[in-house]
């Protein structure tokens, strides 16, 4: 990993928790201690955190709860239509008493309207996915253990949960920042490393994403395309995005806003 990976991954976990020490962190980064101890001492040279015995912490508790992740609330209203519709779609791959994980994010969290009287077993680290379940629907709901992210309502940790480690799903929803040629783009390397974990947990993986999503780019891949087993999207994809789906033999289902879709 390079040194500005390494550091923005330390940034984060501070950011996060408040404190993370040397040994967590090179558990998390895969580094020795003296590398760590290093992008600590040019992190705190650079006023971006404290050195404290043992470890970091932030320098201001107003830093807690930042991660590269757009707000929840403010993303939820862009292609609200078209995130339902892949919602929707998505819950109809429910089958009755199934063992599922809703990752965290707008277009998983509309499959919530849908789930009706479905009695499911649910993993998601999302605060607004659990919430809506409980009180409106009659699902099992587990949370995972890690750090509050407030900003995205989100809980997210890097290390083994035992929630998570124990838990057997036959599908994991989510969403991404972007698809293209090298695979599912997300934005935040902790966001990666906890999403990892969970993928490990399911047997098919289900990507929820409106076409806008398509043709992206960037240096965090979560997997590659081979790696997807469908894509629920919009009409409004790109025939050549489709057809890269297609090609990696990923199952694409298409909806239109406010409709039912059509599978390739």
């Amino acid at each position: 990993m390079h040194a500005s990976e390494r550091r923005r991954s330390i940034l984060q976990s501070v950011a996060g928790k408040g404190f993370v020490s040397v040994a967590e962190l090179t558990e998390l980064l895969g580094a020795s201690e003296p590398t760590v101890r290093r992008d600590l001492v040019a992190l705190a040279r650079e006023k971006r955190l404290r050195r404290v015995h043992g470890g970091a912490e932030a320098l201001d508790q107003k830093q807690r709860g930042l991660i590269g992740q757009p707000e929840f609330v403010s993303a939820q209203t862009v292609h609200a239509a078209q995130k339902r519709a892949i919602a929707r779609r998505a819950v109809e791959l429910c089958e009755p008493g199934d063992s599922i994980i809703i990752d965290g994010g707008t277009t998983t969290y509309f499959m919530t309207e849908f789930v009706g009287d479905r009695e499911l077993h649910v993993l998601t680290p999302s605060f607004p996915v659990a919430d809506v379940l409980l009180r409106r629907t009659r699902c099992e709901v587990i949370l995972p253990g890690g750090a509050i992210y407030r900003k995205q309502q989100l809980i997210l940790s890097p290390y083994d949960e035992p929630s998570v480690r124990n838990y057997c799903a036959r599908l994991m929803f989510m969403g991404a920042q972007g698809i293209g040629a090298d695979g599912l783009i997300q934005s935040d390397p902790l966001l990666v490393q906890a999403e990892k974990q969970l993928r490990e947990r399911a047997e098919r993986l289900v990507v929820l994403v409106d076409s806008s999503k398509f043709g992206g780019r960037g240096r965090l891949v979560f997997c590659s395309l081979e790696q997807v087993d469908t894509v629920v999207t919009d009409s409004g994809i790109d025939p050549a995005a489709k057809a890269m789906l297609v090609d990696a033999g990923v199952e694409v289902i298409t909806v239109a806003a406010g409709g039912r879709g059509s599978t390739d």
